[in-house]
């Protein structure tokens, strides 16, 4: 009874938004993307769409066992239809992150799914204690 269900972006399949020409699939983002589109994107941003490419062409001839790691600073990148599938590892300025790109990220930048500050989870007095707290009056 529960049929995986297929995903659709704003009424178009997966399949058809990889089919379709880049100005078209500017026409199916928000404002903002396809704006950056319009414009072109930037000597960097082909540079990594070039890589996507060439790794998805390599995983579908079966040159290559497992998938190459992907590094990338880039996260005002906008996620194509054409990455999905792929791992990419996403610099948050300390590291560079993991990022499994699903159909649900089209559209989104990618540093999105890379945050760059962590929680805060402060320590409790006495135990993992700072020097400051090292010293508190015993009840």
């Amino acid at each position: 009874m529960s049929s995986a269900r297929e995903f659709h972006y704003r009424g178009y399949t997966i399949e058809q938004l990889t089919a379709m020409p880049f100005d078209k699939l500017a026409e199916v983002l928000p404002a903002r993307q396809r704006r950056t589109l319009r414009r072109g994107l930037k000597k960097e941003h082909r540079k990594l769409l070039e890589k996507v490419r060439k790794v998805k062409y390599l995983m579908a001839e079966g040159k290559v066992k497992k998938q190459p790691m992907i590094k990338t600073h880039l996260r005002d990148m906008i996620v194509l239809p054409e990455m999905v599938g792929l791992t990419l590892h996403v610099y948050n300025g300390k590291e560079f992150v993991p990022v499994e790109i699903r159909p649900e990220m089209i559209g989104h930048y990618l540093g999105e799914f890379a945050p760059t500050c962590k929680k805060v989870e402060h320590g409790e007095p006495g135990l993992k204690a700072t020097r400051s707290s090292m010293f508190l009056p015993l009840k």
